[in-house]
């Protein structure tokens, strides 16, 4: 009952499809009197093409290799400087690297490159980023501080986020809280809210800090388990933090 129940289904989803988008009425003829190899057909020929160009399905697919070979791209990109040893490859090894953690290895492909091209803006700040993560957050600020900014508002947000990363790690926390507080609203994601958030909690501001958590959770409530997994342990940080605060308020 179940298969059948799943067969027609998936034989009225082709049906709906076929009518919607004008394919070729024979489709039909398969649909109805095939049910299960006709969908399979009009699935790999009809749907299965449209899907390839999809920035959703493009997306998701992206995530699951990676998650099943993280170091797919680290491999590509090496093999990429291999047969070409450009400064273009170069950057792809230090991005690769930097996803995987590796930012050792990220710092030395970004040096690499700037040697060749060291009026890059946009590797330069890679590079901080590199040398930040690798605890040296005073030298990554000078570099930083020394570029010029970036020409387009999304570039300089998330320059402004690891700017204010820096400075807390300074301790630098009353203008790394500005900083914060300027881009929060801005960048996508929860990263920087879940930052000041933190930072809003260290320095006392409970208050403050409790709104820019309901935030996060308002926001979460409205994506779906796949669009939070990206983000998942700052979700999780907030809602635990979140769930102290009203304890403690409750108590």
């Amino acid at each position: 009952m179940i298969v059948w129940l799943a067969i027609l289904a998936v034989q009225v989803t082709c049906v709906v499809h076929l009518v919607k988008t004008g394919r070729n009425p024979l489709w039909l003829t398969a649909l109805i009197f095939l049910p299960m190899v006709g969908a399979i057909a009009y699935f790999i020929v009809e749907i299965l093409p449209g899907l390839q160009g999809n920035r959703h399905v493009r997306t998701v697919r992206a995530k699951a290799t990676a998650a099943l070979d993280p170091e797919r791209e680290l491999r590509a990109a090496r093999d990429a400087l291999e047969l070409t040893d450009t400064v273009a490859n170069r950057v792809r090894l230090g991005d690769a690297a930097g996803e995987l953690g590796r930012w050792s290895e990220a710092e030395a492909a970004y040096r690499e490159a700037l040697a060749r091209a060291p009026d890059d803006a946009r590797t330069q700040a890679k590079l901080a980023r590199t040398i930040f993560e690798q605890g040296h957050a005073g030298e990554a600020l000078g570099l930083l501080d020394g570029l010029e900014p970036p020409a387009g508002q999304g570039e300089r947000d998330r320059q402004t986020l690891l700017r204010a990363r820096m400075l807390e790690h300074l301790g630098r926390n009353e203008e790394a809280l500005a900083l914060y507080g300027d881009v929060v609203t801005r960048l996508p994601g929860e990263e920087a809210r879940c930052r000041y958030a933190a930072l809003l909690l260290a320095e006392g501001w409970e208050n403050k800090a409790r709104k820019q958590l309901e935030e996060v959770e308002a926001r979460a409530k409205r994506l779906d388990r796949q669009q939070r997994a990206a983000e998942a342990e700052m979700y999780r940080w907030a809602a635990e933090t979140l769930t102290r605060l009203r304890a403690k308020d409750a108590a």
